[in-house]
């Protein structure tokens, strides 16, 4: 017997993480790639953000290839810090329809929404004051703010802006990142593609690159880091959306850069890009799985090219 009563009407999770067969049938999805080590797995209760959605007065997930929205007030996909505040957060006056992004940070909840609804209600602003979260914002507006979260990246701490990339989970990140650490070793000049809020950054000593960066805010899809300027580094890590990288690989596979770490959250655009860089000489030295999303059937891939 699986542990949630939506599996199955929610669309959150393709397969049934509590079941003898979860772990066979999920790797199935990766059956025609080149894996060169053992998967990783996150046990579930570990998510430390998740996306809902509203409309109509209704709050919760999706339901399966639908708009239908199944009311969700517990998830043993999410952390117990989600988890608490989700009741209180489901039963706000939600007008409208959009999106709600609740992440657990170190020091508490945030809240963000976004709607094609410009504004939120009075109504709304009364009952958010009222909720235990750090903070609410709506569409980037700030609707109430008791503090400013905070995430870690190790020893490192950071402000979370909202609607900000983030691993999943914890426990999730810090392994990819000491993988990174491993696979970075004896490089000596390092830049972090699509970085994020740091979570590779700071630990390898990198140049972060990226929209919202700790480094130069540049938009990597619409302006690639040129084959001049990579020919100044021996290493390369590369965390990019589900769109992949396309234009910035073709510059890497013009590029002097000896080494490249990339880490992949849709084997779909991996592919692709993976493509362009054995064209371009590459060599893919490893490729581990990560069962970051838990019960979906997505995949994190970490791999590591040379040449």
């Amino acid at each position: 017997m699986n542990t949630c009563p939506l599996f199955g009407i929610c669309g959150g999770c393709k397969y049934d993480f509590t079941s003898s067969d979860y772990r066979a049938n999920k790797l199935a999805e990766l059956k025609d790639l080149p894996i060169t080590g053992g998967a990783v797995w996150i046990d579930a209760g570990t998510r430390r953000r998740a996306d809902f959605a509203f409309a109509d007065g209704l709050f919760g997930f999706y339901q399966h290839r639908s708009k239908n929205i199944v009311a969700v007030r517990q998830c043993p996909l999410c952390c117990a810090a989600i988890n608490n505040v989700l009741p209180a957060v489901a039963n706000l006056p939600w007008n409208g329809a959009g999106a709600v992004l609740i992440t657990a940070c170190d020091n508490g909840i945030d809240v963000a929404v976004s709607s094609a609804v410009p504004y939120f209600s009075s109504e709304f602003k009364n009952a958010a004051e009222k909720l235990d979260v750090l903070r609410i914002t709506w569409n980037g507006r700030t609707v109430m703010q008791r503090a400013v979260p905070v995430v870690s990246f190790g020893q490192y701490s950071v402000d979370y802006i909202p609607n900000a990339f983030l691993q999943p989970t914890v426990v999730g990140a810090d392994i990819l990142r000491n993988m990174v650490i491993d696979a970075v070793n004896g490089a000596q000049h390092v830049a972090d593609l699509f970085c994020g809020l740091g979570n590779f950054t700071f630990a390898t000593g990198a140049d972060g690159f990226d929209v919202v960066g700790i480094g130069v805010k540049r938009d990597l899809f619409k302006n690639p880091v040129t084959v001049g300027m990579l020919n100044g580094y021996d290493c390369v890590i590369m965390d990019p959306p589900r769109a992949g990288a396309m234009e910035q690989c073709k510059n890497l596979a013009k590029s002097g850069v000896g080494r490249i770490i990339y880490v992949s959250c849709n084997p779909i655009t991996w592919r692709r890009d993976c493509a362009i860089l054995t064209r371009g000489g590459y060599e893919l030295k490893s490729l581990i799985p990560v069962d970051q999303f838990t019960g979906s059937a997505h995949w994190e891939l970490f791999s590591i090219f040379e040449r």
